[in-house]
């Protein structure tokens, strides 16, 4: 990391769910809450708790410099509405593979 941007990474105990146009997405107990500086939480989840299966894979692609090279997915017509790290860099290795979305409902 460099001077003054952080990420932590915290196993969390709280249940989150993603629905899309009356469709649930994805639920999981076990996600991972991610914070990085000057960027809302984010909640990394399991693929096992994601409907693949409702999601199509996008071309887009984009670099972030403290976690690697993002892969999006797509459902309907919400273009990259959740993305994942392929092969994250050694400080946050432990989102490798887990889906994030924008939107998530927490209880």
């Amino acid at each position: 990391m460099t001077l003054g941007h952080t990420i932590t990474i915290e196993q969390g105990t709280r249940r989150v769910r993603v629905v899309h146009d009356g469709q649930v997405l994805a639920e999981s107990d076990r996600p991972l809450v991610l914070r990085e500086t000057g960027c809302p939480v984010r909640y990394y989840l399991p693929p096992e708790d994601v409907r693949l299966d409702l999601l199509t894979p996008s071309a887009t692609h984009t670099h972030c410099p403290f976690k690697g090279d993002a892969s999006y997915w797509s459902h309907g017509e919400a273009a990259d509405l959740v993305w994942a790290y392929p092969d994250p860099k050694p400080d946050v290795a432990v989102i490798k593979d887990h889906l994030c979305f924008y939107e998530v409902e927490v209880s």
